[in-house]
């Protein structure tokens, strides 16, 4: 005996290749809101990826420089470490 129209279950039962391809294209949405939320964080935050600092020309380079000579020059600073904080800035 047929119910409905004849079509049976065919909206749903795409069989066992149908159940892998949707959790295959689940994955690959997670995946995809995963990276666009990192890229979100990175690109708000400011932050380029690199652990050396500001960038010659980058944002926050010359406040960078002019606080690590207010700090040599008040004494707050080693000459080394002053020095080392300019080669980390690229200055």
């Amino acid at each position: 005996m047929m119910y409905g129209n004849g079509y049976g279950n065919m909206m749903g039962g795409n069989g066992w290749f149908g159940g892998l391809l949707a959790i295959f294209f689940g994955i690959l949405v997670l995946v995809g809101v995963v990276l666009l939320v990192i890229w979100l964080v990175k690109t708000m935050s400011g932050h380029s990826g690199t652990a050396t600092g500001p960038q010659p020309g980058a944002p926050g380079h010359d406040e960078a420089v002019t606080l690590a000579r207010k700090r040599f020059a008040s004494g707050e600073l080693t000459r080394e470490q002053f020095d080392e904080i300019m080669q980390a800035l690229g200055s």
